[in-house]
């Protein structure tokens, strides 16, 4: 399908040749030679913003000749002018956990829009989607040969039903692709193959028309391909399908914080270290809802791998995106894994010629800046419950000593027999040791590095230790291909990581169970267990149900715990093990040097293995192709199914709006304290048999051995609102010493969340959430708020947002209120007893501030200020029409009219 772009005679409008082909591109300098300001100085971050502008400005679009002026104001106010525009993204990037609740919305609006009077065919993509299927496989087998095959032969057991849902998805609708289970993440996929950095295609006039490649996708960590100057961030699904289907992503002209590298890594020392301390900085820096850009000399010496890894986990740091310029090593990196060489030409050419190559004189403005020294980088984890928790590897034992006292409260040295096993079970024993996740297994500088270490410590006898249950689940194929190429693989079998699938599965939940008499031993002596994973995110209740502190760590070091088996021991000073002489072996022993690392690194990661793995991407296996589904335009819901079921959001939906008025009388749902994230609100993971969504399986005859997870069962409605804020470590502040999804009924007496939440809507009673700061840190889990508007939450009252889950609420038409005059839940001395009432929102304008009352449960009233976070226009279009899927709906349906 055609791009659609500004006309042909658009005044920044220019021909560029490059191999003796000729492209039109929109021009900066063109721009600026048009009078339209100085945008000289303006980050390469925010060059790629002011590119659509002026691609889209001339073309009937919702872009105006102020929208482009406000960047020449940007750099001259210093980094701020939060002027609202509307971006388009050249395209869409989707997971299964977060793309098959996406395909159902769009299903549902194929029979919502004939509901209007409309066509099925107005409800298709306009831009490409591409939806890769990672979160499903779980970790079920592992330690043994068989593990991967076992484990994919049980994700399509448990899976089908999804499958052929999506597999109907890929015919329904254009533009369109599903890469299949067991290909590889959706991240390193993303970066490894799909992503080119400058896309070109045919504009409305046949022309060829190159731009920058541009993103969003429904998970917070599509940032990673900024490591590869192609500009990307996580939106929820919601936001996503209405960018899919042609509505602009409303969006503030962004501040944009840089960050100067200086010097080079130390031997002995990862990229994984240095990205947890650059998370560390950057949570205390603040840059939430900002773009980060990262420049300075360090970046010559810092490979595209390590870039991609800390654009990986700025949704760790609360950035929008963390954004590295094209240069000289993003024209390697292309090359290297097998991008065409006429592409990789049009990239040095226009990233030249438009202003966004980072060259000796790169200089621009930014709103803020800091620094960092890469040679004072030393070996870190990062845990037990934030990514942001930065531990040098040398404080490490007595930072667990101190969590144990302060955090878990427990004591120390309490040992419980596990059944028909010599050790013991204690806390601070590590349970789960996984080298997981895109964030790390994209970079083979650290894979490799985990490789050596298991050799060496192999060839000295040592193995990890019984009650560890190891894994490695690669980001892509290509890594077994230069793991096995360098012989590592076998040494990583040894000592137990095994390939155990090519998906997200311990970063994300994935685990699998632990052995039944280790948890038993965990459960019944109240034992805070330890997971170590190479991935993005340690929040409660996230890895394993059975395990409370959880550490981040490069995958070298993931191999080293795995052979320790615990926390309680300092990997800096203590041996690991023993020999097969019974000589004490320490880290040092079995760390790979610099130079032996990048010297395999040479030798085994060729052009050739990445261009062979992605030959045939979209193909699958034997299994994929085995799986059969209908040509039929729109979805025949299954009735019986547990896993697709028609969500309610478009039924009987007529073409009136309701103005935004105020809540009276409103109830709290829950009262929540600092960091509440999407994984806490959001259902994920396991449940069980006595939960809501457990009773409603059981109720159908599904046993508990098929409940499977939450994340594979966003299609289902029913089960996904059971679960929200249903998560295990989730504390209720209603409640004295309780975690987990429960509250106070209108009864006042405790009951599930759910149940509470059914009880106040059959009432007619609205209801409010309070929180504390970062509210819906995290993935970017339309759920959250999907869940949240299912509940009959009205309103959402906290000290601070994550930018994903407040753009995801306003677009479920959920209103997110901030406190204001430094007013929290706590100084307000709030029980949740309370009553809520918002007034002011009649005619609300973006971000105005209203009036609050709470009435306690005496009659007292505390009057409040209130700030409403629907921060722009188009946010309030939304609400009044019940969420943008609603609203782009019914402009599909006006437009058929």
């Amino acid at each position: 399908m055609p791009i659609k772009v500004g006309t042909d005679t658009a005044r920044t409008r220019k021909d560029l040749v490059v191999g003796g082909k000729t492209y039109s591109y929109y021009s900066i300098p063109a721009a600026e030679a048009a009078g339209l300001g100085d945008f000289s100085r303006l980050p390469a971050a925010l060059k790629v913003v002011l590119e659509n502008m002026l691609r889209f400005e001339d073309g009937g679009f919702t872009v105006s000749v102020d929208d482009i002026k406000a960047f020449a104001e940007w750099g001259a106010k210093g980094g701020k002018n939060p002027r609202e525009i509307a971006y388009r993204p050249a395209r869409v990037l989707m997971q299964d956990f977060t793309g098959v609740p996406a395909v159902v919305d769009l299903a549902a609006m194929r029979d919502g829009i004939e509901g209007l009077g409309g066509n099925a065919q107005q409800i298709n993509p306009l831009n490409p989607v591409d939806l890769v299927i990672d979160h499903s496989v779980m970790i079920d087998a592992f330690g043994n040969p068989r593990a991967f095959q076992m484990n994919v032969d049980r994700e399509y057991e448990r899976n089908m039903e999804r499958y052929t849902f999506l597999k109907w998805g890929q015919k329904a609708f254009n533009n369109f692709r599903v890469v299949p289970p067991g290909t590889g993440i959706c991240h390193q996929v993303n970066l490894e193959y799909l992503s080119q950095t400058i896309w070109s295609d045919l504009d409305q006039d046949g022309k060829e028309v190159a731009y920058p490649d541009t993103l969003v996708g429904t998970d917070s960590h599509t940032t990673m391909v900024n490591g590869a100057a192609v500009l990307g961030w996580g939106v929820g699904g919601i936001e996503a399908e209405a960018a899919m289907l042609g509505q602009p992503i409303s969006m503030l002209i962004p501040e944009v914080v840089g960050f100067k590298l200086t010097g080079e890594m130390i031997e002995g020392t990862t990229g994984t270290d240095l990205v947890l301390k650059v998370v560390e900085m950057l949570r205390v820096k603040g840059v939430v809802g900002k773009f980060v850009e990262f420049y300075g000399p360090g970046l010559d010496k810092l490979p595209l791998a390590d870039r991609a890894t800390i654009a990986n986990m700025a949704p760790e740091y609360g950035a929008t995106c963390g954004f590295f310029p094209v240069d000289d090593e993003t024209l390697r990196y292309l090359r290297q894994t097998g991008r065409d060489e006429d592409r990789i030409a049009l990239v040095e050419a226009y990233a030249k010629e438009n202003g966004f190559w980072r060259g000796v004189d790169y200089a621009p403005v930014y709103t803020d800046t800091l620094e960092l020294d890469m040679g004072s980088i030393v070996p870190a984890i990062s845990g037990p419950k934030r990514p942001q928790d930065y531990l040098p590897l040398t404080n490490a034992k007595q930072a667990f000593a101190r969590e144990m006292a302060e955090t878990f409260k427990r004591p120390m040295g309490k040992d419980v027999a596990v059944e028909g096993e010599e050790y013991t079970m204690s806390s601070g024993k590590v349970v789960i040791a996984s080298i997981t996740s895109c964030t790390n297994t994209s970079n083979p500088y650290v894979m490799i590095g985990a490789g050596l270490v298991a050799r060496k410590a192999r060839a000295l006898g040592l193995n990890r230790k019984p009650w560890v249950k190891t894994s490695l689940a690669p980001g892509s194929q290509v890594v077994t291909e230069y793991l096995e190429a360098a012989g590592l693989q076998e040494d990583l079998d040894a000592i137990g990581f095994n390939l155990v699938g090519y998906g997200c599965t311990t970063c994300i939940g994935n685990s699998g169970p632990l052995q039944p008499e280790i948890s038993k031993a965990i459960n019944e002596g109240d034992l805070v267990a330890a997971a170590v994973l190479s991935g993005n995110r340690n929040f409660e209740g996230r890895i394993s149900p059975d395990v409370r502190a959880n550490y981040l760590a490069s995958p070298p070091l993931v191999v080293a715990y795995a052979l320790a088996g615990d926390m309680n021991i300092d990997l800096t000073t203590e041996p690991l093990g023993q020999d097969k002489d019974g000589n004490d072996v320490f880290l040092k022993d079995i760390w790979p040097s610099n130079a032996e690392i990048a010297d395999l690194v040479h030798k085994t990661v060729t052009r050739e293995a990445f261009l062979r793995k992605y030959a045939d991407v979209f193909k699958g296996d034997e299994k994929w192709q085995a799986v059969e589904t209908t040509d039929a335009e729109t979805y025949d819901w299954p009735t019986q199914s547990t896993y697709i079921q028609n969500p309610p959001y478009f039924r009987g939906m007529g073409m009136e709006t309701k103005p935004i008025d105020n809540i009276e009388g409103a109830k709290v749902l829950a009262l929540l304290g600092d960091m509440i994230t999407t994984d806490h609100i959001s259902p994920a993971g396991s449940f069980k048999q006595d939960t809501p969504a457990g009773r409603y399986l059981t109720e159908r005859q599904v046993a508990p051995r098929e409940f499977n997870s939450y994340g594979s069962r966003r299609g289902n409605h029913e089960i996904m609102m059971r679960g929200t804020f249903a998560n295990i470590r989730i504390r209720n502040e209603m409640l004295d010493g309780v975690e987990g999804g429960y509250t106070k009924g209108p009864d006042g007496e405790v009951t599930s969340i759910y149940d509470a939440s059914m009880a106040y809507q059959e009432a007619g009673i609205p209801l409010v959430i309070f929180g504390g700061e970062q509210y819906g840190a995290g993935s970017s889990r339309d759920w959250a708020a999907k869940g949240t508007n299912l509940l009959g939450v009205k309103a959402v009252i906290a000290e601070s947002f994550e930018r994903i889950h407040r753009s995801n609420l306003v677009g479920m038409g959920v209103i997110p209120f901030e406190f204001t005059g430094g007013d929290t839940r706590k100084s307000l001395g709030l029980t949740g007893d309370e009553t809520v009432a918002i007034d002011g929102l009649v005619g609300v304008k973006p971000l105005q501030e209203v009036p609050g009352t709470i009435t306690r449960v005496g009659g007292e009233t505390v009057e409040i200020t209130l700030k409403c976070r629907i921060d722009t226009a188009v946010e309030i279009d939304y609400i009044e029409n019940g969420g943008v899927l609603h609203y782009v709906l019914r402009n599909l349906a006006r437009s058929a009219a």
